[in-house]
């Protein structure tokens, strides 16, 4: 169900991009980089919280980066907290390592760290654990309605 919610939203709003499934798993951002020929930073990790009014939202960082916490704070006015793979399935319909911020069962606020744009391609995951989407940053961005935010650890 969730990998056609991706298509479903992808045909609807860029008809273009192709999702790409593979035979292995994406699901953690080194197989990812793996299976798609590209370095770590590359693969756009999407991460779902809670903020401390208790909304959930979606951030999406670059393969390689580290969430800073106190950004996070800053950025959403408190402190914010993880959602668990259960949470995160309920409230996206997608699975763990195959999280985006398209094709959602519930609407949710997203934003996209300065971090991926170091890249003009990312790769995404694209609703299940073996699926992606190549896409310029901006792109990822102004596809889901995402806002962008500098909530990442500078990388090394």
């Amino acid at each position: 169900m969730s990998l056609e919610s991706v298509r479903a939203f992808l045909a609807e709003r860029a008809p273009d991009l192709q999702v790409i499934e593979s035979e292995g798993s994406t699901a953690t951002v080194h197989e990812a980089a793996q299976m798609h020929g590209v370095e770590p930073g590359r693969i756009a990790k999407t991460l779902a919280f809670r903020g401390p009014d208790d909304r959930a939202f979606l951030v999406v960082v670059r393969g390689d980066a580290r969430i800073d916490n106190a950004k996070m704070k800053a950025a959403f006015n408190g402190r914010t907290k993880m959602l668990d793979p259960a949470q995160v399935l309920a409230l996206t319909g997608h699975p763990v390592g195959g999280v985006c911020p398209f094709g959602l069962v519930t609407p949710l606020p997203v934003y996209c760290d300065a971090s991926l744009r170091a890249f003009d391609e990312v790769v995404p995951a694209a609703g299940a654990t073996n699926s992606a989407v190549r896409l310029s940053p901006e792109r990822l961005a102004a596809l889901a309605d995402g806002q962008w935010v500098d909530v990442c650890q500078p990388s090394a």
